[in-house]
């Protein structure tokens, strides 16, 4: 970090103070000339995934005998973040569908673009949609049905809660594979939410998404299962065509399958377990995908084997 632009025009040094996280740093400035700079480069420690409150920035010149004391703040606070370890998936990685027209659902209805069938008309119905080539054969109006499609959209459920997990590191693990997926998804133009405990996270761009996943911390007594969790977080979210629900090793796989059901037939979902130092693998329980991570790094090779 760098405190420049720092003027003065006094013939005593100042001291400037600038609190970083629980700590503050201080720096002594030179006498300087009317309109003169002085820089200083302050590192800060960015080992671990954190958001970091710095600011603000103040001076404080006085005499040695502290009878005089002049105090001026030069900056307001910023946030400084350090992302969670991520890992470069290859796109479209994350198994979803790419598709023009969407997914077809089971869904019939009179406005769409997939088309299904023809149908006498009803009252109501738009005329845009009759038939008129079939209707002047059979004498009467016949419209057009279409089967509903929608858009990929995937949904990511995100379990803070801290007994979903066997240490802090594996807290962290899963934290990076929600943000590797979300970034390559967000990269893709592919629609998504996700959702955690306390905070959804943006998805707008791969920076605010980073941003609110250093925000995340571990809760507890929120939820009383993972199936509650996921139906209270999506309730009010678009339809989802594939949900992954990430959790830690102590998340047991009949949660994952309860949570499944809270979505309808036509949702594709994967589970995925962050168990830090685990072969990594992809297995099905009762229909369901359940992928463990073991290590970060083994993402990318295994999300080119996950198909929803």
């Amino acid at each position: 970090m760098v405190v420049t632009n720092v003027a003065a025009s006094a013939s005593i040094p100042s001291r400037m103070e600038l609190p970083v996280g629980g700590g503050v740093a201080e720096f002594m400035i030179p006498v300087l000339a009317p309109g003169a700079e002085h820089d200083e480069l302050f590192a800060v420690p960015t080992h671990r995934r954190a958001v970091i409150v710095a600011g603000p920035a103040i001076t404080v010149r006085g005499d040695q005998l502290g009878l005089l004391r002049r105090t001026v703040r030069w900056t307001d606070e910023v946030e400084l973040f350090v992302h969670p370890v991520t890992a470069r998936l290859a796109p479209s990685a994350s198994g979803l569908v790419r598709d023009l027209e969407g997914e077809v659902t089971k869904t019939i209805t009179n406005d769409d673009i997939s088309f299904h069938a023809l149908r006498s008309y009803e009252p109501g119905d738009a005329l845009r949609n009759v038939h008129w080539r079939t209707s002047a054969r059979t004498g009467q109006l016949m419209v057009r049905q279409f089967e509903e499609t929608r858009r990929s959209q995937l949904t990511i459920v995100h379990t803070t809660d801290r007994a979903a997990y066997a240490s802090d590191d594996e807290f962290e693990l899963a934290i990076s594979i929600t943000a590797s997926i979300g970034v390559q998804v967000v990269r893709d133009g592919t629609r998504m939410s996700i959702v955690s405990e306390r905070m959804p996270l943006s998805t707008a761009t791969p920076t605010s998404l980073l941003d609110d996943t250093s925000r995340l911390v571990e809760t507890s007594g929120d939820h009383a299962n993972l199936r509650d969790f996921t139906r209270d977080a999506t309730k009010r979210l678009p339809a989802p065509s594939v949900v992954m629900l990430v959790g830690g090793s102590q998340v047991p796989l009949a949660d994952f399958r309860a949570a499944e059901t809270v979505f309808g037939l036509d949702t594709q979902t994967i589970g995925f377990r962050a168990e830090l130092g685990a072969p990594s693998r992809i297995a099905k329980v009762s229909g369901l995908t359940v992928v463990t991570i073991g290590q970060i790094t083994d993402l990318p090779r295994v999300m080119r084997r996950v198909r929803p």
